[in-house]
């Protein structure tokens, strides 16, 4: 595997009058092309703060940051949008989808909105839009929806509008997935059906970021776990190395709070 994420020495200082916050305080790290890595760590402890630096979302105040090849600290903010749009996919915590579309339509607007900037588009648009239709229902069919392609958002359940978020964001082929907390607006009972279709993803090899507090999901499906905590990287290694054999005391601590 090759990196397609590396940080050096990457910082995001906020100032609150004259208290400096460090929110990720000289992150350095790499994530492999087909890794599938857990970013963990109580509330505050800059997890968010580094997921939204991996996915364009926020800028470092310094350090580097490497995405394959570019160097993103260096970007222009319409560079950020286009690497964003053409690069990275995101599902959040709440669905977001567009209520007056079907789950199809959610799925396809925006591969279609950027089939429009295509050269050829208007010579080849009605096969265009058929390959992207076609893609969506797969992608539909992938996440166990092949028969809610149809349906509004409002009758579909919590599990089903978050399988069509990660549809939406798997259908302009992005080398990176991200999923900040995807199960913590869900009811117990349809987190399982989440952390499945992730799982399945994962076993794809697709290169996927996640942060989560579902400690046994990371535990069994991560390549690797990154501990977090007041801005830095406390531990990371094997799902084995930090849950049964913790170098730390505070990841222990950590731990330990998640099992009792």
């Amino acid at each position: 595997m090759s990196a397609l994420i590396e940080f050096d020495e990457v910082c995001k200082y906020y100032q609150m009058g004259d208290t400096t916050v460090k929110a990720a305080d000289h992150i350095t790290m790499k994530i492999e092309k087909g890794e599938f890595v857990a970013i963990v760590g109580q509330s505050g402890s800059g997890k968010s703060t580094c997921m939204n630096i991996i996915g364009c979302l926020d800028v470092p105040t310094s350090g580097s940051y490497l995405l394959g090849e570019r160097e993103i600290t260096k970007c222009s903010g319409k560079e950020l949008a286009e690497v964003r749009n053409k690069e990275i996919g995101f599902v959040f915590q709440s669905f977001n989808l567009f209520p007056q579309y079907t789950a199809l339509e959610n799925v396809t607007l925006a591969a279609k909105i950027h089939a429009k900037n295509r050269p050829d588009f208007k010579q080849n648009r009605k096969a265009i839009l058929a390959e992207i239709e076609e893609n969506g229902k797969a992608l539909l069919k992938k996440v166990g929806l092949s028969d809610k392609m149809n349906n509004y958002p409002c009758e579909l359940s919590g599990g089903q509008q978050q399988r069509v978020s990660i549809a939406r964001a798997m259908a302009l082929k992005p080398k990176i997935l991200f999923f900040d907390e995807p199960t913590s607006a869900l009811d117990p009972e349809l987190t399982g059906e989440i952390l499945k279709v992730i799982k399945d993803l994962a076993a794809e090899k697709m290169t996927m970021v996640i942060v989560t507090h579902e400690m046994n999901f990371a535990r069994e499906a991560a390549d690797r776990i990154i501990f977090m905590d007041n801005g830095v990287i406390e531990e990371e290694g094997t799902p084995e190395e930090v849950f049964d054999n913790p170098k730390s005391e505070r990841t222990r601590e950590f731990i330990a709070g998640y099992s009792d």
